[in-house]
């Protein structure tokens, strides 16, 4: 079955997703609308990839062939166009985060349910071969007990970005700042590989940027369910801007991860196919990964859910990264911004 898909919100992301869509292997999804609230910009962006631009949101949901939506609007504006696509029988994808509370999460993941389709939220980061290695592995137990697990996203985002960027900034429509907009992939690959987060302690403030509502610099403290330990930094003010960096350490073994590239891969117990896993992802990955610019990341990641997506609506289960998960990320975060405002550790539920 070939699906068809539509996105709401045609800001830069919906080009990665209109993309990503487009190179969908087997002929098994096709991008057929788009909705947007400015009706140049709904034309304009139809235009450029063949589809049908809809002003009207009821119009776009009643597009003849439109099984799946696709939601890339400002962060905090994703619920309402996510109920309305459920309540007209559409299966939805939403782009991180998934909302910018865990209420507002839960309110799109029951609405899902009661109209009996799929939801599921973007977490491209996952769907790379070497963090399904990561995750492996884990599993396996080669890590031994798993000690310590950090994440550090020191990125830079220019005063022009935020000046310019209309929602960008806001607590109304981005959330918070440099963990819930940049950082929030690497906290998401973070919590999958290390399992879920008892508490937080955190700081978090606005150093390096002038008028902005939200964070710029965050740093927390975190103490797993399984015992282990961690650290989250994310920044938007570090010059030049650094790729993500994601470390797990145990008993018998340790990985660091940079971007897409293995820096380190060593264990006790080293196993014949270790040398090979080092040659392959320790070359070095060919990607900016958004460190300094927003543009300068692939749509491949997005390619890879969307097909593993259809596949999970061909075999009637629930996507990998289904809205339960997508929320994880999110209750993390609003946990850390708890802590900070309330100078003290917050449990999470």
């Amino acid at each position: 079955m070939s699906y068809g898909f539509g996105i709401i919100g045609l800001g830069l992301i919906a080009d990665f997703h209109a993309k990503a869509i487009q190179a969908i292997s087997g002929g098994k999804g096709a991008l057929v609308a788009c909705c947007s609230r400015s009706t140049e910009k709904a034309k304009g962006f139809g235009g450029k990839y063949g589809c049908r631009g809809y002003a009207d949101l009821g119009e776009f949901l009643a597009h003849p062939g439109l099984d799946v939506v696709s939601i890339c609007g400002p962060s905090g504006a994703h619920l309402e166009p996510a109920l309305a696509a459920a309540e007209a029988g559409k299966h939805v994808i939403v782009e991180k985060p998934l909302e910018i509370t865990p209420e507002r999460c839960d309110k799109i993941i029951s609405a899902c349910e009661k109209a009996k389709v799929s939801l599921a939220g973007i977490f491209q980061s996952r769907f790379s071969e070497v963090a399904g290695l990561v995750k492996r592995t884990v599993e396996q137990g080669r890590f031994g007990t798993l000690v310590l697990g950090d994440a550090y996203v020191k990125w830079f985002r220019s005063q022009q970005y935020y000046d310019d960027g209309g929602w960008h900034g806001t607590q109304r429509f981005d959330g918070g700042g440099a963990l819930i907009n940049q950082s929030i992939h690497a906290i998401d690959l973070l919590q999958w590989f290390m399992g879920p987060v008892d508490s937080v302690q955190a700081f978090t403030g606005t150093i390096g940027h002038q008028r902005i509502e939200v964070e710029d610099n965050a740093v927390a403290a975190l103490r797993f369910r399984n015992g282990a330990f961690g650290v989250i930094e994310g920044s938007t003010a570090v010059y030049p801007g650094f790729l993500k960096r994601i470390e797990i350490s145990g008993t018998k073994g340790s990985m660091v991860l940079e971007e897409e590239t293995l820096k380190t891969w060593e264990f006790a117990e080293s196993i014949p196919e270790d040398e090979e896993i080092r040659q392959k992802f320790g070359a070095g990955a060919d990607t900016k990964g958004g460190a300094a610019d927003p543009a300068a990341i692939s749509f491949e990641g997005h390619r890879r859910q969307f097909e593993e997506f259809i596949a999970a609506l061909d075999e009637g289960r629930a996507p990998l990264v289904d809205g339960r998960e997508a929320r994880k990320a999110v209750e993390i975060i609003r946990a850390i911004y708890a802590s900070a405002k309330k100078g003290k550790p917050v449990h999470l539920s």
